[in-house]
């Protein structure tokens, strides 16, 4: 065989598994991360709707997020390390058979309580991309182009997430309106939706190889989720606190959660220290080119979860009080919009420049867009084209951030953890996002009524707002130059 053709040879199979990477498994993960987005924008314009189908408050509305957030971070890290242990795939597909049975469940759901345990479980679907990241992430490992096709990778599925969440916006009214208003009719469409991501992902997905030996740390999944239960419901009940006006005696049931909480978590590093195969790593989490990654998945969390809220109520506020834009909701809804629309600008621009700029480059840019975005929002918040244009530059570093976070975390992570390192991202922004809201929360109501119309939050509140999610984005730029500059890398060929 002459020198070309053996050349040509040993090209073709590195080829062909890189273009059935891209094309092919990428191609199936864009369309399960598409639904994704669907059912994370397909119920919020028919809250309304659903309230009156349920005979609820508007308020109790609070519960299905509080109960929804709750089950994710509980859930999450346990799936991902069954994915490292057992097959990603396999756990993927359970999470996504588990997703559309409860999403069939909310169509039918006739109850407060029988809609809110399902709406719970239809939480499942946020271990999805962790899975997919790891997926794909293994596949390529073998190559010496894990890490760099993951990133590129990253950026498309965030693209299709996003894409999705306004797709979902913009059909379920029209959804509504077409069926007549039967809500029924209209809350099958996703659960149908998710039925057909579950069958493509056991007929089309390919499994990944766990690591032999592996046994699941179950004393220590255990104290982990009471850990994340205490914290997390204390910053629920805090949220709460502000939006239902409980008494000051409820702040007290607060701190003890928390602290608890934090006593918990001290109880969990100690327990997994001394474990030869832990829930989570700790030793591979206090490594330079890991903290910082989980540390920046929740200051971004405060922005991109917790400001959504306090930015729709900004721009309802009446211009007579001397700020906001007095939009009505479909102009609210439109600003949205353009946020979501920055976000997936931001994944692509995370997905092309991955190819040629250096990761942790890429990260602090995109974490200091972040905070620039909303620091704008002190000087410049009283015209709408200031509103947007504060909110695309941050969009940009956001949509940026949350294609990167996974990637980085499961380049960081030794051989058979890359499941639970990519999904810690989500917890530990979930926890931020939690954070922030309950903050927020009380900030923005401790002003009503400090103003005419007695009921909007007052301009410092807002202000405060701002100032903190800008805070939190720079933060991350500067926590990101503690990672080494070579990390992120693909792994040098053999």
């Amino acid at each position: 065989m002459s020198a070309v053709a053996t050349r040509t040879a040993l090209r073709t199979p590195l080829a062909s598994s890189a273009l059935g990477i891209t094309a092919g498994l990428i191609g199936w993960f864009i369309l399960v991360e598409l639904v994704s987005g669907i059912l994370q924008g397909y119920y919020v314009p028919l809250f309304s709707d659903i309230v009156v189908h349920l005979g609820i408050h508007d308020s109790d509305v609070n519960w299905f997020e509080a109960a929804q957030l709750l089950l994710s971070a509980l859930v999450v890290p346990v799936l991902a390390k069954l994915g490292d242990m057992y097959g990603h795939k396999r756990i993927l597909l359970i999470a996504a058979v588990l997703t559309a049975g409860a999403t069939w469940w909310l169509a039918f759901a006739g109850s407060f309580w029988t809609f809110l345990i399902a709406w719970a479980l239809q939480g499942f679907y946020v271990v999805w991309l962790p899975l997919e990241i790891a997926l794909i992430f293994e596949r390529g490992r073998s190559q010496q182009r894990g890490v760099s096709q993951t990133r590129r990778a990253a950026g498309l599925l965030v693209v299709g997430l996003q894409a999705g969440a306004i797709i979902g916006a913009l059909a379920a009214g029209r959804i509504f309106a077409a069926t007549g208003g039967d809500l029924t009719l209209t809350l099958i469409v996703p659960a149908v939706a998710v039925s057909i991501v579950a069958v493509v992902i056991w007929l089309w997905v390919p499994e990944s190889q766990p690591e032999a030996g592996r046994r699941l740390d179950t004393a220590g999944f255990v104290i982990l989720a009471w850990a994340l239960l205490l914290v997390t419901g204390a910053l629920v009940w805090m949220r709460m606190i502000g939006e239902l006006d409980l008494g000051p005696g409820a702040w007290w049931w607060v701190g003890a959660l928390l602290v608890a909480g934090i006593l918990v978590f001290v109880w969990f590093v100690r327990h997994e220290l001394r474990q030869d195969d832990p829930a989570i790593d700790i030793r591979v989490l206090r490594r330079p080119e890991m903290w910082p990654v989980q540390a920046t998945a929740f200051l971004v969390g405060i922005s991109l979860l917790g400001a959504q809220g306090p930015l729709s109520t900004y721009a309802g506020t009446d211009p007579a009080l001397g700020y906001g834009l007095g939009l009505d909701a479909t102009e609210r809804s439109n600003i949205i919009g353009v946020y979501l629309v920055s976000l997936i600008v931001g994944a692509v621009l995370f997905a092309v420049t991955s190819r040629w700029a250096s990761p942790r480059v890429v990260l602090i840019g995109a974490s200091l867009l972040v905070g620039i975005g909303y620091l704008l929002f002190l000087p410049f918040h009283l015209e709408l084209w200031q509103v947007l244009l504060n909110l695309s530059i941050a969009g940009l570093g956001c949509g940026a951030l949350v294609g990167a976070m996974p990637a980085a975390a499961a380049a960081a992570a030794p051989r058979g953890q890359t499941g639970v390192a990519s999904a810690l991202t989500n917890t530990t922004k979930t926890i931020g996002g939690t954070f922030a809201s309950a903050v927020f929360g009380v900030v923005l109501a401790a002003g009503v009524g400090a103003v005419a119309s007695q009921t909007a939050a007052s301009l410092g509140g807002y202000i405060t707002v701002w100032a903190v999610c800008a805070a939190g984005g720079f933060l991350a730029a500067v926590l990101l130059l503690f990672v080494p500059k070579v990390a992120f890398a693909d792994a040098p060929p053999a």
